[in-house]
């Protein structure tokens, strides 16, 4: 499989404890917000990786898990599958427009695959390019 890019995930009861500690008591760097900006999620930076504070989905998930962005869910769900992976929620095309997947690796920790399809926001550039006057 090849990963694009990965982070962990913790849902979080209280999101704005979690975002206050992560933010002003550990000193992590934010990546991006999403959501009602009343209560965003965030994600933040780690290193080399990523890590993002969201809320329940309402799906019995626990934290943590792994978030693998992958190319095509679809074809992974149908190797992953042949494989003998257990695929807990076989993959969809979520309301905030992320195509998922949710397998469990051999202990039962949630891992899901995500394809960002094209036109998602997650998909442009948010740097605006302003050429140098020569």
């Amino acid at each position: 499989m090849e990963v694009l890019s990965g982070r962990v995930l913790l849902r979080s009861a209280d999101r704005a404890a979690s975002r206050r500690f992560y933010r002003d008591v550990l000193g992590l760097a934010v990546s991006r917000e999403f959501g009602p900006a009343e209560d965003p999620g965030v994600v933040f930076f780690l290193g080399a990786g990523f890590l993002e504070i969201s809320s329940h989905g309402g799906g019995g998930r626990e934290s943590p898990a792994l978030w693998l962005q992958v190319r095509d869910v679809r074809a992974e769900h149908d190797r992953l599958a042949a494989a003998g992976v257990r695929v807990s929620h076989p993959p969809r095309l979520e309301p905030w427009g992320l195509v998922e997947m949710w397998i469990e690796d051999p202990d039962g920790l949630p891992i899901v695959l995500v394809e960002i399809p094209e036109g998602h926001p997650l998909r442009r550039d948010p740097r605006s390019f302003t050429p140098h006057p020569t």
